[in-house]
């Protein structure tokens, strides 16, 4: 602990690294007041509430890095994963990316765009499965770790639900709904700035 207050780059550094400004007024025994004071005194923008939740989930920095300099596969790969994404993606929420299909190779080809044009950390994507209660649990995760190459931990607890009337839907929905996801607020928002950004003209 210090009672000297830090210079302009130290204070920069420690709260560009993820510091609060609680977390530095503890490292000097002094008041978060005094903190607030130097940092507008040298300039420092302060975080906002969602901006220091997310240094706070994510210290490192950021867990994706998006791909430059594509090849001509790689622009295919970005247009697939955006195009899917744009159809059956979540887009309610501000953070989290989730696409939920009963087509293994939908969800594979989105795993593959968020892994290799997102380059999104692989621990970072998550799993879970929706079936219908007539469905035994681990034929469910079975066939979905399987497809996806997965372990089937990591699926979890399976939902159940009651079939949804009759016809054909049930048949090709055997293996329930399987969904992809991962919360990123910065890489969501990348992601909708690329639907938006599309282009018929």
């Amino acid at each position: 602990m210090s009672n000297s207050f830090p210079s302009e780059p130290e204070l920069k550094r420690v709260y560009l690294r993820g510091k609060s400004m609680a977390e530095i007024a503890k490292m000097h025994n002094c008041s978060v007041h005094k903190v607030e004071y130097w940092m507008d005194k040298y300039g420092i923008k302060r975080r906002s509430r969602s901006e220091a939740t997310y240094v706070k989930r994510n210290p490192k920095g950021d867990p994706f890095r998006v791909k430059g300099h594509l090849t001509a596969h790689e622009k295919f790969l970005l247009g697939l994963g955006v195009g899917i994404y744009w159809g059956e993606g979540e887009k309610v929420t501000r953070s989290q990316i989730r696409v939920s299909n009963t087509d293994p190779r939908v969800l594979k080809a989105f795993i593959m765009f968020l892994r290799k044009i997102c380059q999104l950390q692989k621990r970072k994507i998550t799993y879970s499965i929706v079936c219908f209660n007539d469905t035994k649990p681990n034929t469910a995760r079975n066939f979905w770790a399987r497809e996806l190459k997965i372990s089937p931990e990591k699926f979890g607890k399976i939902t159940q639900i009651p079939p949804q009337g009759k016809g054909t839907y049930k048949k090709k929905s055997k293996f329930g709904v399987c969904s992809a996801q991962a919360s990123n607020l910065k890489l969501k928002s990348w992601l909708m700035n690329e639907i938006a950004s599309v282009s018929f003209a």
